[in-house]
């Protein structure tokens, strides 16, 4: 059998194009589960998998009814509810922590997709499959690292603090200026009502969870800080 011959196979609706479309559906969502589950997201290997095998299993079952029954019914009518059924599905994904910080828009995104290219595996559409999941892969683990990094870059931590007296507040604002390269210092009441303290917020380019606190402590030791702690992260990109 040549590969003239297969690809006729494959692209009539016969029993080996069917087990073929499955299969192709099980592996394509299989490698895009891989990345996800690496990255520990909530919906990982198997769930790509059982996502994409059963959107093409709603091709295949439109296109077997108008094999059966001929053109009085449409064979995309039961995948088109796949489509918008399985936003569903991706809501479980998404979390809003605090400060309003929504995650797992990527993870419901690819859940979406992923159901999209299994409908493309049953209904034969191979390179569009094929094509899509290449996308969906890079998209998730290469441009993610690039998004990452230009995220970090426009992030931003809030550190609240009080100083005791106002005779170095001047001092304290341009230490923060040039030694934590703050970004913007406001002066503002004492949030703990303390008599002669000042309040101090300052806006840092954002580090990880050891980099605040070592700034923390450095702001801490300095003399006449009654307190200081990280107020509000503010995220300019948020997924």
């Amino acid at each position: 059998m040549d590969w003239i011959t297969i690809g006729k196979l494959l692209n009539q609706f016969n029993e080996i194009s069917v087990v073929s479309r499955i299969l192709l559906a099980m592996l394509l969502g299989g490698i895009i589960g891989i990345e996800r589950e690496k990255s520990k997201r909530p919906a990982g290997f198997r769930t790509h998998i059982l996502v994409c095998v059963g959107a093409s299993m709603t091709a295949l079952i439109g296109l077997f009814v108008w094999h059966q029954m001929g053109n009085v019914t449409d064979p995309m009518r039961i995948s088109a509810q796949v489509i918008s059924g399985i936003g569903f599905l991706g809501v479980g994904t998404i979390l809003v922590k605090e400060h309003d910080h929504i995650t797992g828009l990527t993870t419901a995104a690819g859940l979406w997709t992923t159901a999209a290219i299994g409908i493309a595996c049953g209904y034969g559409f191979y390179i569009a499959a094929v094509a899509g999941t290449l996308v969906v892969t890079v998209t998730s683990a290469i441009l993610f690292k690039l998004e990452k990094g230009t995220r970090k870059k426009n992030s931003v931590v809030s550190i609240y603090l009080e100083i005791a007296g106002t005779e170095t507040v001047n001092e304290y604002t341009d230490w923060f200026m040039q030694e934590l390269e703050a970004k913007n210092v406001l002066i503002t009441a004492p949030r703990s009502a303390i008599k002669h303290h000042v309040g101090v917020e300052i806006i840092l380019p954002f580090g990880d969870k050891e980099e605040v606190k070592m700034i923390l402590e450095k702001i801490r030791e300095k003399e006449n800080v009654a307190f200081a702690i990280e107020s509000i992260r503010n995220n300019s990109h948020r997924n």
